[in-house]
């Protein structure tokens, strides 16, 4: 009766440490030598049932030989799976645990000799090769909730506990063993389910990035590469036995959650217009509106012209001074037209008498003669209405900033509030957008507008709203601070929570390390060149004195050496030169 209590109450343990442990490996190997030592077995061997039906080999245990492989014994298994159904299509019924696999029957052979029931040749050549004699067999299958198949344990040669002699597996044994298998098959399927729901999650998260990626060709493969680096950093922060990294650390669940914030990092990217982020132009939108500008300027050539020709009809003067004046004009008209179109362009700075001069050739006058009403979006429509039509034909200014060209915020706008839930701290621009000509034309630095501007920095802010209504687990609950954090600077000047770096984890720094470093080297933006290693750690070094980045992590950047690591890997070769970190400390 003792024995009986000491038998159950190790299978309760068992069940315990079963449900506890989480690698994979080290669990099938617990089913397997948990199960030997139950059955004072000398061998035994696990399989897994694949989705093509096959029983693979996970666990070989014989104490006797010493064989040990599979599992945690770092030896790999070279023997092929065994097929659960032939070539036909019907079950394989010939060998012993695919029997077991189709029928879900517990079989005990007592001497695999004298049975006629199954094919034991592979058994006998083994036997022949090594000397063993391989005589009793329990062979149980794992079924998990639904009553399904997903694996077979094998034990081989029950040893008498005191002769050590080879007996027969007792019928006593046997249900122990199923109880065993019954909680082994739980746990087993607990941990494809999780790591079933584990790999899709990463699936989705890589395949966000990856369409953000690809929503614009300015990112490139920005999503991709920051994970990377950002884990690269991260290591060498974990590996560092001084400095203030020394007590830095891990731990898996950890490692994962970074994992999931980085490849998150920029997800909010999705809400961001492509016609704002790729906005080449100053009067792009999701056309280039010069081709519309331009075609005014030829409508002021054209009436130039036909006034001209009115006035020589009409005996109004000398047609010699007349066209004399009307070339003059005209040579002024393609002028401004090419002072406006190099304005379009944008650059590094725009002086006030440039302005002044765009604001004077905005005044310029052209008639319009057609409804400008007609065949346009209801949402435009709805914006013009907002003043009284002109009687036609009218007089308009060349360039115009009109009401219309007005766009309201048409959403929530999260940063808004001074006291919304999410601690942003951000200017909001009045309008969604101001799409006037003369104030795009004016900007002063760049293409694009105030407007414009936050609606590409509002991407961590959708980031964060995403992430945090997510419901992730208490193991990722840090994943939006990771993910949203990465344009927050040190002097507390960043967006979207304006934090100082104090109020920011090591890894939502080392993420804005890693960010801009990827920024600023990477080769596949089509709107500038790639920077070469020594100028992008120069870059950084001001950002760093400037309080945006991390001088800690700055310095182990450079000293661990991931920054020529990642530039070996993913920088053209003709952008890697020359970097002396000694300079920067």
């Amino acid at each position: 009766m003792a024995a009986d209590q000491a038998t159950f109450k190790r299978l309760i343990d068992i069940g315990i440490a079963l449900s506890a442990e989480k690698n994979p490996d080290r669990l099938m190997e617990m089913i397997l030598l948990e199960a030997k030592g139950l059955a004072g077995a000398d061998g035994g061997t696990l399989y897994i049932r694949t989705r093509n039906d096959e029983l693979e080999f996970k666990i070989v245990r014989t104490d006797s030989l010493g064989v040990a492989q599979g599992g945690t014994s770092g030896v790999d298994i070279s023997l092929p799976p065994v097929q659960m159904y032939g070539e036909d299509g019907e079950p394989n019924l010939n060998a012993i645990v695919s029997y077991c696999a189709n029928t879900g029957k517990t079989i005990n052979i007592h001497d695999a000799y004298d049975s006629t029931q199954f094919d034991f040749s592979g058994t006998k050549k083994f036997d022949q090769a090594t000397g063993y004699h391989s005589k009793s067999f329990l062979t149980v299958p794992l079924k998990n909730h639904q009553g399904e198949v997903i694996g077979v344990l094998q034990l081989l040669n029950s040893l008498d506990p005191r002769t050590r002699e080879v007996v027969t597996f007792s019928e006593d044994i046997t249900p122990m063993i199923e109880a065993l298998a019954s909680q082994a098959a739980v746990a087993l399927d607990n941990q494809t389910l999780i790591e079933a729901q584990r790999n899709l999650l990463d699936s989705f998260i890589e395949l966000m990035a990856s369409a953000v990626d690809a929503k614009s060709p300015y990112t490139g493969g920005h999503c991709q590469r920051v994970p990377m680096l950002t884990e690269m950093l991260t290591s060498a922060a974990c590996q560092s036995r001084s400095g203030p990294f020394a007590d830095f650390n891990l731990n898996e669940e950890e490692w994962y959650e970074l994992h999931i914030g980085a490849w998150l990092h920029d997800c909010g990217k999705v809400t961001t217009p492509e016609y704002v982020v790729d906005k080449a132009t100053k009067l792009e939108t999701i056309t280039d509106r010069i081709h519309e500008i331009r075609m005014r300027f030829e409508v002021i050539k054209r009436e130039a012209h036909i006034e001209c020709l009115e006035k020589i009809i009409a005996g109004e003067g000398d047609a010699g001074t007349l066209r004399s004046a009307l070339e003059k004009e005209l040579a002024q008209v393609d002028d401004d037209f090419a002072f406006i179109a190099e304005c379009n362009l944008g650059g590094e700075f725009m002086a006030d008498e440039q302005i002044e001069r765009v604001k004077r050739i905005a005044k310029r006058q052209w008639t319009r003669t057609l409804d400008d009403r007609l065949g346009i979006s209801h949402e435009e429509l709805k914006r013009k209405e907002r003043t009284a039509a002109k009687a036609l034909p009218c007089t308009e200014d060349l360039l115009e900033d009109r009401i219309d060209h007005i766009v309201e915020h048409d959403a929530v706008v999260h940063s808004a509030d001074p006291d919304n839930q999410y601690g942003f701290k951000v200017d909001v621009p009045e309008h969604k957008y101001n799409l006037g000509e003369v104030y795009n034309l004016c900007i002063a630095r760049g293409t694009l507008t105030p407007e414009e501007r936050f609606k590409i920095n509002d991407h961590i802010v959708q980031t964060i709203v995403m992430l945090e209504n997510l419901p992730f687990p208490k193991h990722l609950e840090r994943v939006p601070e990771i993910a949203g954090g990465h344009h927050e600077k040190m002097d507390g000047t960043g967006y979207p929570k304006k934090l100082k770096g104090a109020e920011m984890s090591v890894p939502a720094r080392i993420m804005a390390i890693a960010d801009v470093f990827e920024a600023l080297t990477a080769a596949d933006r089509p709107y500038k060149p790639p920077k070469k290693l020594s100028e992008s750690i120069k870059i950084m070094s001001f950002m760093v004195k400037d309080q945006h980045l991390d001088p800690d992590l700055f310095r182990l950047f450079l000293e661990s050496g991931v920054y020529q690591d990642y530039a070996n890997r993913f920088l053209q070769p003709g952008q890697i030169d020359k970097v002396n970190i000694a300079d920067y400390f």
